[in-house]
């Protein structure tokens, strides 16, 4: 009965996966997708250099590039874990982070400003917008998880419907406000929605990476408690876990995450998705110990990848976030229509 007690108090099981005898043969996918990572990376860095190795301006374009490679590590990084939390916490893998309205309200937030204060506004940057906009989808998303699981008869299900209607809201107001721009005004708004590695600020990179760093910690140090989650609301609350608690913690950090990402590229909606799913297909378990990482890496080989083949082989770096976002929502398709015929 200690032993329960002890564990109900932890909300940890026993073991760590990655102590055992068989933490190379879990951990090989990872270490591989890493590998291939870091190989692009340095791909990226020097091919196509038309400076001389080791002069003044070969190594200027290798740190203007090494800033994008920030960038896709920071985007990496807050879609993969954003979107396998959220499917954690709603027990439900087909589902994204922008079924809660996010990306709809990223985009309600930068017609607001071109339509209230001009083609002026929807070119300003710097990071008291950054911090203003990631506040505002923070603090939205706070209410909306605290006034929906505050009542008695608070579940997920409810939370996901409002989040539906609560997106479809923000998107037919984003589009009547749209429809009333002058078209310069129109021009600038969707050279902000267009979401581009290239076109990404650079001040708001350390910032931004302290605040990935942070939350990236954070989730690494519950990862066990996050295993418990997965199985479900009455396992969790039968090993002492505060599930609501905990749920509601989860969907905040991955509001945190979206933001900050939508902050750096504009709102993407499927590949974290696609990640996420791939991350699931060649992990050798089920703990977040190893999907986590498995994603991350996943992540940065789509992104890295794409830049690489898209700059060099197709002269179309710009549309890396589509092609992107086009795989994404082909395996979306692809496993929906795989489970309706089960």
């Amino acid at each position: 009965m200690a032993s329960i007690v002890r564990l109900s108090d932890t909300g940890l099981p026993p073991l760590d996966p990655v102590a055992g005898p068989g933490w190379l043969r879990r951990a090989f996918p990872t270490l591989l997708v890493f590998a291939v990572a870091l190989v692009l990376a340095v791909l990226i860095l020097v091919y196509g250099n038309p400076a001389a190795p080791g002069s003044s301006g070969f190594w200027t374009i290798v740190r203007s590039r090494g800033a994008s490679l920030g960038t896709i590590a920071l985007v990496a990084v807050c879609q993969a874990v954003a979107t396998v939390l959220f499917h954690t916490a709603t027990s439900n893998r087909i589902l994204t982070p922008s079924i809660l309205g996010f990306d709809a309200l990223y985009v309600l937030t930068q017609t607001s400003l071109v339509f209230f204060f001009g083609a002026s506004a929807g070119g300003m940057d710097g990071i008291p917008k950054i911090l203003a906009q990631s506040g505002l989808m923070v603090m939205f998303a706070t209410l909306l998880y605290g006034w929906l699981f505050s009542g008695k008869r608070a579940n997920l299900h409810l939370l996901l419907l409002v989040g539906v209607v609560l997106g479809m809201g923000f998107g037919s107001v984003s589009t009547f406000m749209q429809r009333l721009l002058t078209p310069s005004e129109f021009d600038v708004l969707s050279a902000r929605l267009f979401g581009s590695i290239g076109k990404a600020n650079l001040d708001y990179l350390p910032i931004a990476a302290v605040i990935v760093a942070v939350i990236l910690g954070f989730v690494w140090s519950r990862r066990r408690r996050y295993d418990v989650i997965a199985l479900g609301r009455d396992v969790s609350v039968g090993l002492g876990l505060n599930y609501r608690r905990e749920v509601v913690t989860i969907l905040v950090l991955v509001a945190v995450l979206v933001s900050v990402s939508a902050t750096l590229v504009g709102p993407m909606t499927f590949y974290g998705f696609l990640v996420a799913t791939l991350a699931y297909q060649f992990a050798r378990g089920d703990r977040h110990s190893e999907i986590l990482p498995l994603a991350i890496g996943i992540g940065l080989v789509a992104l890295l990848g794409a830049t690489f083949i898209l700059k060099h082989v197709f002269a179309a770096a710009g549309l890396v976030t589509v092609i992107i976002e086009f795989l994404g929502g082909l395996l979306f398709l692809i496993v929906i229509l795989r489970k309706g015929m089960r």
